[in-house]
């Protein structure tokens, strides 16, 4: 049994399966953590429970974590049976919020680090602050909490032992900040602020608005709209919750707790004093006066984990089962404007059934296909097939599903054909869509684009890039005429030129050609992929115009599909050996590799740091086996880029690599190459990724010592002065940045270098790069409309 949060839309879900199997937890079953809690507390009342929750009563499970906000509704209906019992229904869940006691202790910590001065303190400061702020909030927001505490921070180097700083916190400080700050007491009307949030400690989205009473109301107000059952409390639009359930480590504090029901005594009114109680369950007794009733957990560390235990009873046919269908409804864009939007599966969808869209599309197998998907929490009450407009206060969009639809051999590759959308909720707590054809048997399975959405280019397809231009029917006759001209059977023209015809063409020069433009010539060219093995000249080129096209790998819908493709279909598998083919296949990967996942970019560096590693061990000892790349060769210039540019490798690999490549920049053997080493230095070491993770950056003690040893000697040629803007660039994030020390020297050496002034703003006070300086670190201009940052 699997917990997680109640708001994980689909493509969590989906991420949290998939991370199971790979865990090697191969038969899994997901709950919502809010209905374990629930469940948890039926256990412990097994013998009374009915007796406690009436028929007709809604039941608030507050779930406040250590990193997220969750809230879920389960209506007490009457059992058809005799009406006297109750039948458990989930009936709304909340928004995902990444908030919870991860912010207190981060809103505790900042407001403490103002205190000791405008400077701010060092990682290992700063992670004794955060530990310490963790048992402050716990003592502070007690029954009992002290007048004040004192926090003792570590200084540094020869400071170490005595000097150490001191920062005292006040009860009175801790309940600003934290109580008030992030459960103050708001007005029915009041509204979560939209934005984006201060804190990029982890590098996660964390709630913009640190309210979780606003989130609360706003909860509690789209409930009431999305339903019918349960009609809004007249005065404030919103769900009357009859009993609360607390759950999470925030709610351990009593005073927490407290403000929590305060707040939904103020919206809603405040019943007798002796009919509610925080500790015991006791508070609604059904009477016609409203009071918000209580429901205890003993332990709320372990609620989640029994509620999970008990649910696998309840699945084994023993015990009270929690009516919790599909707890939002997904929707399919439609084609035509205004944007229009059909039901697919609608909110309350139980597991197990099909449910088929009578809707008929016709959809084109064998050519990447994308379907925009939607998802409502409001809209609950859509049945399948409702046609609805695309209003973005009720619909979110999800990542689109984007695949390929294959065919059988024999069918046409562009035929388009009759396909019905069907869906099923599975047992486990996942969406499972297909299509199947009208009037055949073939059907697909449809996945969303998961990595999709854990990818920082996520939002690239919704961007400028795909409406930045495209070109005409007949401009594009005379681009396919010059592509058959090369690489067709027919073709006779010089590979070597292509380029330059291409060009002639579209009517531009190549910087100019348009993100569509160039993903429409890979697909013209991988159609015309036999073409390559002409000779090696015109697999060169083969290679060169596929890696142009598809550059940077990333930022077009689709492009996973089109790296994936070109995956299959090169590695290791070039036609010719000749040195000219292998150079522009190092070339092609380091353009794409912002489209490699893990696995990929390893199995690319795994054989080039096996013979790195022989020929750093030889240059710097003299023993071992020579290698057998040559590392000075014009070849060889561009793995030192390919391995610079691939983010996703480990760190510990990154590290060794950089390593050895500064042993081996000076070394004569590789003075040909040194600019490639130096640009991949700056790659590896960066203090901001292009595409990577912020857990894929080199630590910054290792970047510094990189710095060091660049900045010894006088600089020597422009790449020099780029690799040390990489290194020491500001980020305003104390894991990353180099010290203040190290950043000063770093700035010192660009301006004896003549370094401009936008590397030197880059060193000193951070920002974006500019076009120009996202070319040098990509070794390519980016193609217009797509942007790294």
């Amino acid at each position: 049994m699997l917990t997680l949060p109640a708001s994980f839309d689909e493509i969590a879900r989906e991420l949290t399966v998939e991370a199971a199997h790979q865990a090697g937890l191969r038969r899994v079953v997901l709950i919502e953590e809010p209905q374990a809690a629930f469940y948890s507390w039926i256990d412990r009342h097994r013998q009374r429970w009915s007796e406690i929750v009436r028929p007709g009563q809604v039941v608030l499970v507050c779930d406040v974590g250590g990193g997220t906000t969750d809230f879920t509704l389960i209506h007490a209906r009457p059992d058809a049976a005799d009406g006297t019992r109750v039948a458990f229904h989930r009936i709304a869940v909340g928004d995902h919020l990444i908030l919870g006691g991860d912010n207190l202790d981060l809103a505790l910590a900042k407001h403490l680090e103002a205190k000791l001065g405008s400077t701010p303190l060092s990682a290992r400061a700063w992670d004794v602050l955060l530990r310490r702020c963790r048992a402050v909030k716990e003592e502070m927001l007690g029954e009992t909490g002290p007048d004040s505490l004192g926090i003792h921070l570590p200084g540094s180097g020869a400071k170490l032992l005595g000097g150490g700083l001191l920062v005292e916190v006040t009860r009175d400080e801790a309940e600003r900040v934290l109580l008030d700050g992030f459960f103050p007491l708001v007005s029915p009307s009041e509204r979560p602020v939209e934005g984006a949030s201060g804190f990029r400690e982890f590098g996660l989205p964390y709630a913009a608005d640190p309210r979780v009473t606003t989130y609360l109301g706003e909860f509690l107000r789209r409930a009431a709209r999305g339903q019918e059952a349960i009609p809004a409390e007249p005065t404030t639009g919103m769900i009357r919750p009859d009993w609360l359930l607390f759950n999470g480590g925030v709610f351990d504090s009593p005073r927490i707790r407290r403000r929590i029901v305060e707040q939904l005594e103020l919206w809603f009114g405040k019943g007798p004093a002796e009919s509610r109680s925080v500790a015991s369950d006791s508070g609604n007794d059904g009477s016609a006066a409203w009071s918000l009733g209580q429901l205890a957990h003993d332990r709320l560390d372990l609620a989640v984990a029994r509620g999970a235990a008990y649910y696998g009873m309840v699945r084994r046919g023993h015990g009270v089962r929690i009516a919790a269908g599909l707890a939002r409804a997904y929707y399919v864009g439609l084609a035509g404007s205004p944007p229009r939007a059909v039901c697919l599966v609608p909110a309350g969808t139980e597991p197990g059934p099909e449910v088929e869209l009578e809707r008929e599309f016709r959809l084109r197998v064998g050519t990447p296909i994308e379907l925009p998907i939607y998802v409502s929490a409001t809209r609950t009450n859509d049945s399948v097939g409702a046609v609805i407009d695309v209003d973005p206060q009720q619909l979110r969009s999800l990542v689109p599903i984007r695949t390929v639809l294959k065919v059988r051999s024999g069918a046409g590759v562009d035929d388009v054909v009759p396909a019905r959308l069907h869906a099923r909720l599975t047992e486990i707590g996942t969406l499972e869509l297909g299509c199947r054809q009208t009037g055949d048997d073939r059907s697909w399975r449809l996945q969303f684009d998961v990595r999709s959405a854990v990818r920082t280019d996520l939002e690239a397809h919704e961007g400028s890039g795909e409406t930045f231009g495209f070109l005409d029917e007949s401009v594009w006759a005379s681009v396919q005429a010059v592509l058959q001209g090369t690489f067709g059977p027919d073709g006779t023209d010089d590979p070597e030129a292509l380029m330059r015809r291409l060009a002639d063409a579209i009517g531009e020069a190549k910087e100019q050609w348009s993100p569509s433009t160039l993903r429409r010539l890979w697909q013209s060219a991988f159609e015309l992929q036999d073409g390559r093995r002409r000779s090696a000249k015109h697999e060169a080129r083969w290679l060169n115009l596929v890696g142009y096209a598809l550059r940077p790998g990333f930022g077009m819908a689709l492009d996973d599909w089109r790296v994936a493709e070109t995956w299959k279909l090169l590695q290791g598998k070039l036609i010719h050996g000749a040195a000219a083919t292998k150079t522009e296949s190092w070339i092609l990967w380091r353009r794409i590799a912002g489209g490699l996942p893990a696995g990929q970019q390893q199995a690319l560096a795994g054989p080039l740091l096996t013979q790195l590693r022989q020929f750093h061990r030889q240059s710097t000892t003299g023993r071992g086996q020579a290698a057998s790349v040559d590392f000075g060769s014009h070849e060889a210039a561009e793995i030192w880029r390919l391995l610079g540019s691939l983010e996703r490798l480990p760190v510990p690999q990154k590290v060794e690599l950089g390593r050895w490549l500064i042993d081996l920049r000076d070394r004569k053997k590789v003075q040909a190459t040194r600019g490639g080493i130096v640009w991949s230095l700056g790659r590896l070491g960066g203090r901001v990724p292009l595409y990577g993770l912020l857990n894929h950056v080199v630590p910054r003690d290792e970047a510094a010592r990189w710095l060091d040893a660049l900045i010894a000697e006088s600089p020597r040629e422009t790449g020099d002065l780029l690799t040390v803007m990489q290194l020491a660039r500001r980020c305003d994030d104390r894991y990353r940045d180099l010290d203040d020390d190290h950043r000063t020297r770093a700035l010192e050496w660009l301006r004896s270098g003549g370094a401009d002034d936008g590397l030197l703003r880059l060193v000193a006070d951070g920002g974006r790069l500019a076009s120009e300086q996202q070319a040098q670190l990509l070794g390519d201009s980016l193609p217009l409309g797509l942007s790294l940052e």
